[in-house]
């Protein structure tokens, strides 16, 4: 009796294991190749700061001296130069470093003007954002426009799946199969690439799972929901000051820069401003020790606040003023500790997510993820390479084959289906991938000849 209760208990093992293996293979398939762009322009976004360093050094670089110009002086030249209305400046933490503004044009698109701050003459004019700008729209697919951007929750959904999946795959249960160090190095043998993918997934998974899911608020579907929870169960953004009014959610021409996820859009609105000034802002954000680099944001509307925002590495030193441009008075001030523990958490995993949060060390455990994506996707590729059937041509894509029973679909659906309740995009995709699935092997039933 015990001798049967083992037999059956070791082939639903091998019946679970196989059914997780497809599912991975599936998952694999579905998301590695999109998922190799995100980690290589992640990767590239880790170094912003060096590679803009060396595009735009000519630009960037000024000569000190102990005075600068009058700053409207800024505004004014960068409007000349780029043809458009200033509405962002970026004053930068060095004398030697040209100041940045953000021109709005009317045929909507945007320039970045360099200006030295102690001369007010122009130093170079550059596509807004620049060629970083570009990668960080590759990297969150918004680059295709809105709706691709769908595609991301897809993708870290699945990448998650794809994790605990391939956790599953490699926990020993009594079996070889959870090495830990490379058992061949004979590149030309399965062995090898089958080892290389499981220490990768084992060394550097957990990473790429917390990339996948600190990705999240980015998504359309599900980060906009996630950050309206927030909000309205007033875990997210403090709210204004009384004497303020309450924050009120920005146009597009006159959303912040530089406040970070928690603050975007919001906006506090008071009196019209007639004689507003770049000037008089800077001076209060100075007098109020406010570090910089920082951002200030001229509004289009002459009702709004000026947003000055400080440019950090670390979550917890996020602060935004709000100033009234005509006098300089302070509407507002948002610090760290005003956040909600939901903000808190959106804006920590942001910073970790970027490899800013923990200095050096953070962006090279970062690096190691992206890097990590590609070997797991590579390895992946020659695993299928040196065990793909011969009989591919007939349509077969070498996925292990789906096996009966109950208490396997459970092993699947009990890893799967929390993950697709928490993301209703990956749900969605993984129904249509079963749909997919049965009808692929309803046709390939329904053509097979009769023995």
């Amino acid at each position: 009796m015990s001798a049967h209760i083992s037999s059956v208990a070791l082939g639903d093992l091998s019946g679970a294991y196989r059914a997780v293996w497809r599912w991975h293979f599936y998952a694999g398939v579905l998301v590695m190749p999109i998922l190799m762009l995100l980690a290589l322009t992640g990767a590239l976004y880790l170094f912003k700061d060096e590679i803009e360093g060396v595009v735009y050094r000519d630009m960037m670089q000024v000569q000190p001296a102990p005075a600068q110009t009058a700053p409207d002086l800024w505004v004014t030249a960068a409007s000349l130069a780029g043809g458009g209305h200033v509405g962002a400046v970026t004053l930068p933490s060095q004398p030697d470093r040209a100041v940045q503004l953000r021109v709005d044009r009317p045929d909507g698109t945007q320039r970045t003007v360099f200006i030295d701050p102690h001369t007010a003459k122009v130093t170079g004019v550059a596509s807004a954002g620049g060629v970083m700008e570009t990668v960080k729209q590759l990297h969150s697919l918004a680059i295709a426009g809105p709706a691709l951007n769908i595609l991301v929750e897809i993708v870290a959904g699945w990448t998650i799946i794809l994790f605990a999946t391939g956790i599953y795959l490699w926990w020993p249960r009594g079996r070889s199969v959870a090495t830990a160090v490379l058992t061949s190095s004979d590149a030309r043998r399965r062995p090898f690439w089958r080892d290389l993918h499981a220490l990768t997934g084992l060394y550097v998974g957990a990473v790429v799972a917390f990339l996948a899911v600190t990705g999240m608020p980015w998504s359309a579907v599900w980060g906009d929901r996630f950050l309206g929870y927030v909000r309205e169960h007033h875990l997210g953004r403090p709210e204004a000051p009384a004497a303020a009014g309450a924050f009120a959610h920005a146009k597009h021409h006159d959303a912040p820069a530089g406040v970070g996820w928690t603050m975007e859009h919001a906006v506090l609105h008071g009196h019209t401003v007639t004689d507003p000034s770049l000037q008089r802002v800077i001076a209060t954000a100075e007098a109020q020790g406010l570090q910089r680099p920082y951002i200030v944001n001229i509004p289009h509307t002459p009702d709004l606040a000026w947003t000055v925002a400080r440019e950090t590495r670390k979550a917890e030193e996020a602060r935004s003023l709000y100033v009234d441009g005509q006098t300089g008075a302070v509407k507002a001030d948002i610090h760290w500790s005003q956040f909600g523990p939901g903000a808190k958490a959106f804006e920590w995993g942001i910073a970790v997510h970027q490899g800013m949060q923990y200095g050096q060390l953070n962006r090279i455990v970062m690096l190691l993820g992206c890097m990590g994506v590609w070997v797991l996707s590579i390895s992946g590729l020659m695993m299928w390479v040196k065990r793909r059937p011969p009989s591919l041509a007939k349509g077969r894509a070498g996925a292990p084959p789906a096996p009966p029973g109950a208490r396997i679909r459970f092993a699947v659906w009990g890893i799967v289906l929390p993950l697709c309740v928490l993301y209703p995009m990956t749900g969605l995709s993984l129904v249509v991938a079963l749909i997919l699935d049965r009808a692929v092997s309803a046709a390939r039933y329904a053509l097979k000849p009769a023995s």
